[in-house]
């Protein structure tokens, strides 16, 4: 398993993490941005952090993993591999998580929702109630990044591989908007 400061060193030199001012997809600022992308061009790496992950999960064989397009597909097949079960995606279509390609949940299928950065974890919560209007049964959501701060929550556990306290403001209290730093909308659920 991984260590904390294992993850931090990977992050660095895969440039996940970024510095700046950020609009993230939770619609608060940030003067940092974790852009789990970057680390998906390494699959060896990938494959490292989806091993820990698929290490933490309580369930260890859904019938299916699932993620929100884009940031997720990668990280669904992923975890999917190490599973050893299909993975899909869901995509926003009219403001609204659906499912498209074919793709398709049987009721009563045992589901992981999966996720590389959750802030409030909405785009997570979308994606378990869109699982449950197919009749699927959400096992856990698990995440890469988990920095709400213990604030996203849902009624199945939530395993993130590390959890890291970043700052992040409404648009009213941010200090980087009170000091005109430009701000970048990188992840935005609108792009």
């Amino acid at each position: 398993m991984l260590s904390r400061t294992e993850i931090f060193e990977i992050f660095r030199e895969t440039e996940v993490l970024k510095e700046g001012h950020f609009l993230l997809s939770s619609g608060r600022h940030s003067s940092q941005y974790l852009q789990c992308a970057q680390v998906f061009k390494y699959p060896d790496i990938l494959a490292r952090l989806c091993r820990d992950l698929a290490d933490k999960l309580d369930n260890k064989k859904p019938d299916l993993c699932i993620a929100p397009a884009v940031g997720g597909i990668l990280l669904s097949y992923e975890m999917a591999r190490f599973l050893k079960v299909p993975a899909i995606f869901a995509e926003r279509e009219a403001g609204k998580m659906v499912m498209r390609r074919g793709f398709n949940i049987n009721l009563g299928e045992r589901v992981l929702v999966v996720e590389d950065v959750i802030t409030t974890g909405g785009s997570a919560k979308e994606v378990v109630e869109m699982v449950r209007e197919w009749g699927g049964i959400v096992t856990e959501v698990a995440v890469i990044v988990d920095r709400s701060k213990g604030k996203a929550s849902f009624d199945v556990p939530l395993k993130s591989l590390i959890a890291i306290d970043v700052a992040s403001y409404t648009p009213e209290e941010c200090p980087l908007c009170l000091k005109s730093k430009p701000l970048v909308k990188p992840g935005s659920r609108e792009f």
